[in-house]
């Protein structure tokens, strides 16, 4: 619930405050773009991914108010626009840039997977985690029917289930034919419009803001609503600008430091933009409601596995590429192929409605092993194991797999 606006100085150092350190984060990016100050890549990457850093925080904050504005698909459309628009224009330019230069698509794909990977190896297993500690410091029992500890969610979660396991069974043509093609992009936007309209159809209760959403939920109607426009308009502006050049830096630093350029991409630049919505998970499982904390990283999963996904042969065809799709190397086959096989196994573990601390720590121990050995022999092993167990639990949770089928349809 939101705090109503009581005109007094502390409420508005509070709003304001948050929004001004942003403010002042992007500067260096801001000056850079304009005068180009900046000595080096290192320079250029970290400036530029700070101001994406502090514009993804300020979305995620006017984001959650706006659900007191809009109703139906309009809130989930927007919603689900802001929450994976830094990742998007990233990605994006990644796939633009490989039309007329081939080595930026195993960029793209990186990125992606990356992001898909960190939220569900990292993200999922955080709010188990971090519920759990709450749920001791606290003395209160959320516990299942046998005393062990597990985050639960409700059953419209089910839609957001039902979706993604529809999506990762269309990705699975990804590494089998060894592009994102058009055509695969084109089912999977159409498969996220279904989803848009299946969840306009839910009732919609007043939003849970916490933090300094709820200060800016908190406002009059009329000075909420410009205060929200004006703050998504200058935070995707900034994130449209600082796009092409963090891309840039971020494999330039790598050949100057050194380090793995993909390495990079794929793991650094994903935790720029996922920040923002980890640590908003992050604060419900610390007040005890890993619940909602999951829901609103299970959500994000379906948006990064449709509409995200299909951006990349879009921008690619856009930029200048040729054939029918984002072209794939060997070693971006076996990421799609264990990105596949992970969301399957991650959505077995949520058929009950329950993500238990062995299921969590098993989705945590397999991140780390594919994360930590990156030799082919050694991620297929990964990637036949995400599958035995997803396909054990969907065997076992035969019943709820159905009911979660036939829920996006009801």
């Amino acid at each position: 619930m939101s705090k109503p606006f009581d005109g007094s100085r502390d409420y508005l150092v509070r709003l304001i405050l948050p929004f001004a350190l942003a403010a002042l984060a992007t500067i260096p990016a801001v000056t850079d773009y304009i005068w180009h100050w900046h000595g080096s890549p290192v320079v250029e990457a970290i400036i530029y991914g700070v101001a994406i850093l502090s514009a993804a925080f300020v979305l995620g904050w006017v984001g959650e108010a706006a659900e007191l504005d809009l109703s139906g698909g309009l809130t989930v459309g927007l919603l689900a626009l802001i929450a994976i628009l830094p990742e998007y224009v990233v990605d994006f330019y990644f796939a633009f840039a490989a039309g007329t230069k081939p080595e930026y698509a195993q960029y793209a794909s990186a990125n992606l997977t990356g992001a898909n990977r960190l939220l569900l190896g990292i993200g999922w297993p955080m709010m188990a985690i971090l519920g759990y500690l709450a749920v001791r410091k606290t003395r209160t029992s959320t516990s299942s029917r046998k005393g062990q500890f597990g985050v639960k969610l409700d059953s419209d979660s089910r839609i957001d289930m039902a979706f993604l396991i529809m999506a990762s069974t269309i990705a699975i043509l990804i590494p089998v034919m060894r592009q994102i093609n058009l055509v695969v992009a084109i089912v999977l936007i159409l498969l996220f419009v279904g989803y848009l309209w299946r969840q306009s159809k839910n009732e919609r209760e007043e939003p849970e803001l916490e933090g300094v959403s709820a200060l800016v939920g908190g406002l009059p109607t009329k000075t909420r609503r410009v205060f929200i426009l004006v703050s998504v308009v200058i935070a995707a502006t900034l994130i449209l600008i600082s796009a092409e050049p963090f891309a840039e830096g971020l494999v330039a630093a790598g050949h100057d430091l050194g380090i793995n350029d993909y390495f990079l991409v794929q793991w650094l630049a994903p935790i720029a933009s996922e920040a923002p919505e980890f640590i908003l998970a992050a604060f419900f499982a610390f007040k005890g409601r890993p619940g909602i904390g999951l829901a609103v990283l299970l959500s994000s999963k379906v948006n990064q596995w449709t509409v995200l996904t299909a951006s990349l042969p879009i921008g690619y065809i856009l930029g200048g590429g040729h054939g029918a799709g984002l072209p794939l190397d060997s070693r971006q086959v076996e990421e799609f192929a264990l990105t596949s096989a992970q969301t399957l196994m991650g959505v077995g573990l949520l058929l009950g409605l329950r993500l238990g601390m062995r299921g969590a720590v098993t989705l945590l121990a397999l991140f780390i092993a594919n994360f930590m050995f990156p030799q082919p022999e050694i991620r297929w092993i990964i990637i036949a194991t995400y599958s035995a167990i997803a396909i054990g639990l969907f065997i076992k949770q035969r019943k709820h797999l159905g009911a979660t089928l036939k829920t996006p349809f009801r």
